[in-house]
Formats: structure tokens, sequence, C-alpha cells
């Protein structure tokens, strides 16, 4: 396998650096760890997809794209409630 060079702020490295090296990493093998494990942005809708798929199918769940925004709103009334705490 090649490597490539990433140009980021030093800041940003020293942060990967120590975040990496708390989970006994290297930079190199950390950076490696998250390209694996992170879903694109293609792979996350391709998820929630089959997610919402199954749900129908389980139990009949299909909210409308209002019921959505609704649920969404609440959710973000509720988030914003706690965080105030």
């Amino acid at each position: 396998m090649s490597d490539a060079n990433v140009r980021i702020p030093e800041e940003a490295k020293e942060r990967l650096a120590a975040i990496a090296a708390a989970e006994g990493l290297s930079l190199r093998a950390y950076l490696a760890h998250l390209a694996e494990t992170l879903l694109t942005p293609a792979e996350r809708a391709e998820r929630a997809e089959r997610s919402l798929a199954a749900l129908k199918e389980w139990n009949g769940y299909a909210p409308t794209a209002a019921q959505e925004r609704d649920l969404d709103d609440e959710l973000d009334r509720r988030l914003s409630q706690a965080t105030a705490r």
C-alpha cells in the first residue's frame, strides 16, 4: 500500500496524534482505522434507506416527509431543553 501526504493545520495534526496515542495507535494507523470505519455520505444514505425499509416491513412504520420534519423539530426542542439544564 502506498502512502499519501495530507496537509492539515499543525494543531489538527497534534490533536489527532494525541487521540491516536491515547488509543495506543500511531497517527498513521489511527487515520487508516478512521477511513475503514467511517461511512461515506452515500453509505449513510443507503444504510438509512435499508433501515427505514426494514422498519416498514416489520411494523408498517412509514412517516411522511412532514411527519419526519415534525419529529426532527420535536427532537431538536427536547435536546435544546436538555442541554440548557
